[in-house]
């Protein structure tokens, strides 16, 4: 079994450049991608689609909570488009040539770190309603990581 990556430092190079108040919303479009990602594994896996289009549907949802709450300017999102591409693409490299199986666990893994990582913007921002839906988008990553914890550790889970 492979290692799971830090995600935090994975991506930091293409987090670095994006002012620190719009980072939110650059991890906001980064939970999108999460969200392509499930539902590229459903099309691949039709027994399990509803819980990974389910843990689709919470990603989206955990970017609509950020965007709401901590949306960026339109200079911020310029910069935030242009460094996308390039994460989704190192995000996406994680699991390449990988079976299925270990691929749902590294992204149980990267759904907890997305948990720890909504927390502690919510703790650095001192606003008790921002920081009511960040810690309800960290429930959101916690809920998808239990799904898929307990896909892998079902024997009778098609993943092989």
């Amino acid at each position: 079994m492979s290692d799971t990556p830090d995600f935090a430092r994975l991506l930091g190079p293409f987090i670095e450049p994006i002012p620190e108040a719009a980072r939110p919303a650059f991890l906001a479009r980064l939970e999108r991608t999460a969200a392509e990602r499930y539902r590229l594994w459903a099309g691949q896996a039709a027994t399990l689609a509803e819980g990974l289009l389910a843990c689709a549907a919470r990603e989206d949802e955990i970017a609509d909570r950020v965007e709401q709450v901590l949306g960026a300017d339109a200079a911020a999102r310029e910069k935030i488009e242009s460094s996308l591409g390039a994460a989704r693409d190192s995000y996406y490299a994680v699991f390449a040539g990988k079976p299925l199986r270990e691929q749902l666990r590294i992204q149980a893994d990267a759904e907890r770190q997305g948990a720890n990582a909504w927390r502690l913007i919510a703790a650095t921002l001192g606003d008790a309603a921002v920081a009511e839906q960040l810690e309800a988008c960290a429930g959101l990553e916690e809920q998808s990581a239990a799904h898929l914890e307990g896909l892998i550790s079902d024997p009778a889970s098609p993943l092989d």
